[in-house]
């Protein structure tokens, strides 16, 4: 007797746990109920967007490389009356992207203000800021000095560093201080 009472228990054991995996509803963890989407909402808001493409090559607004050449054309020696406080006036000539240029005078130590104000505003930049060439009390008035320092400046503001001619540099309001003022 207790192997019929094994079989039938065995028997009913098996069609219930067949009856309920096909009759029991799904449901859904209750915290997936708490965004109110269906599965074919959601997949919808993940498509990846259209890239697109625009040119503002001609928006001055936003642009910041406004220059395309600069040139130290000159220098001044200016001498005080009584010779004392004498110092050097350069010459810089810029040409714009839209083809107008313009003339602006800058003293050495006004290069080396753009220069360290350029460093403390990108110090990630530093090592594309090249340095100024370098001062000299006793030769400062020199003809062959003056030369060189005129290269040296030529190609801080326009060489392969590009000063003047970088869109980081040139957008900013450090660079348009020295420009124009």
């Amino acid at each position: 007797m207790e192997a019929e009472g094994d079989r039938s228990v065995a028997a009913t054991a098996e069609p219930a746990a067949a009856r309920d995996n096909e009759t029991a509803p799904l449901h859904s963890p209750p915290f997936w109920n708490r965004h109110g989407r269906s599965v074919s909402e959601a997949s919808s808001i993940l498509k990846p967007a259209a890239i697109s493409l625009e040119d503002h090559t001609d928006e001055d607004d936003h642009s910041g490389c406004w220059a395309k050449h600069v040139s130290i054309d000159d220098y001044v020696v200016i001498s005080g009356s009584t010779g004392i406080g004498a110092y050097v006036v350069w010459s810089c000539t810029v040409d714009t992207l839209k083809g107008a240029s313009f003339t602006i005078r800058k003293r050495f130590s006004e290069f080396d203000k753009l220069r360290t104000d350029l460093v403390r505003a990108f110090p990630h930049a530093e090592a594309s800021i090249p340095p100024l060439p370098r001062k000299s009390v006793i030769s400062r008035f020199r003809p062959k000095f003056l030369d060189a320092r005129k290269a040296g400046l030529s190609h801080f503001l326009n060489s392969n560093s590009c000063i003047l001619l970088n869109p980081e540099f040139a957008g900013s309001p450090i660079l348009r201080d020295f420009i124009f003022s």
